[in-house]
């Protein structure tokens, strides 16, 4: 099947986003962002190398747990998942393209619909990823990095690497093994490892050593794979504590650091840190990329960050200068962020600036 064009409408007039300075009055217009700037010998869009995360941006409903969602986007039309998907990636490339990011991010499933079996999600996958390709191929984007969503579908439910059963297993195994390969096919520049159900509730029912052994295998078969394919991108890992079992295998980098070298992984691996999840960690957003860093294991961010006032993950826009200048501070003292970025997610729209 021929892959789409981009659909050149200007569905509400709205252009490219100039960078105007602080005294502009346009709301539509960069005030303080200017992408050619150089600091420290580089121009600014290089030292943050943004990302625009397609699952908030274009899949978050705007829901919480005690309510129903408040987004409703005009292309989310249509009873076929599959023409749906196609649209909903034309406006994503023109949102990109728009607000001026060079890259953007995925999960597996945000971009192309779960099938009734894996042939049938992988199958769906192809179609988007060509559609993909064809659009990068237009606009110049590129991709900063993809994933396997392992946490969404009831069959994890109690987790995936770590998941008592070994279907389960087999089955996480085989998703990411497809996402590293299309990640490979875009040119993506990282594939990034989410644990989100890598952990366990109550002991009672856990052999924990058995559960990290499991999960360090997974991790090592999807090296090797890698590997194999040609994959020349950074592996991430992203250290996600609370969320949402209360004793996650990959609490904070530190823990996680152990882990890698408990079990001779910490050649092949390096860090992911989001803002929030160092907060639940009880850390900073600097600490955590400090450490990150003493190490020589940081790789890329997440600039989400949540509510100081809410307990869960509510992936807001960091707008904390104080953080974010200590972070950058640790970011230009650690080298930069070689092939990674900053990643960008909210399910909410935000002012520009």
């Amino acid at each position: 099947m021929t892959p789409r064009k981009l659909n050149k409408s200007n569905h509400f007039t709205i252009h490219q986003i100039p960078f105007e300075g602080h005294k502009s009055t346009n709301a539509l217009a960069f005030k303080h962002y200017n992408p050619a700037e150089i600091v420290d010998g580089r121009p600014v869009k290089d030292h943050l190398r943004f990302s625009i995360a397609y699952w908030h941006s274009f899949r978050g409903t705007g829901a919480d747990p005690f309510g129903a969602s408040t987004v409703h986007r005009s292309w989310e039309k249509g009873r076929d998942p599959l023409s749906v998907a196609l649209d909903r990636m034309d406006a994503a490339f023109e949102f990109v393209q728009k607000i001026c990011a060079p890259f953007y991010c995925f999960h597996d499933r945000d971009v192309a619909p779960e099938g009734g079996s894996l042939a049938e999600s992988n199958k769906n996958l192809d179609r988007l990823v060509a559609h993909a390709k064809s659009l990068q191929k237009a606009t110049g984007i590129k991709l900063l990095w993809g994933t396997a969503n392992l946490f969404s579908h009831p069959r994890y439910m109690n987790g995936a690497a770590t998941n008592p059963d070994a279907h389960v297993f087999a089955f996480a195994a085989a998703q990411v093994k497809k996402a590293l390969e299309v990640t490979h096919e875009l040119g993506g520049e990282n594939y990034v490892f989410w644990g989100g159900r890598e952990g366990y509730e109550t002991l009672l029912n856990t052999d924990l050593k058995r559960e990290q052994n499991h999960l360090a295998a997974f991790l090592r078969m999807a090296v090797d794979h890698a590997k194999a394919i040609g994959f020349k991108g950074q592996l991430l890992i992203e250290p996600k504590p609370k969320e949402p079992t209360k004793h996650q295998y990959d609490f904070d980098v530190a823990t996680a650091i152990a882990f890698l070298r408990t079990h001779g992984l910490d050649g092949s691996f390096k860090f992911n840190i989001e803002t929030n999840h160092a907060t639940l960690a009880g850390h900073s957003f600097p600490h955590e990329i400090e450490v990150a860093a003493a190490h020589g294991l940081l790789g890329s961010i997440d600039a989400n960050s949540g509510d100081a006032l809410l307990g869960w993950d509510t992936d807001q826009f960091n707008t904390d200068i104080k953080e974010l200048t200590l972070a950058m501070i640790s970011i230009l003292r650690a080298g930069g962020l070689g092939s990674g970025g900053a990643e960008l997610r909210c399910e909410a729209p935000a002012t520009i600036g």
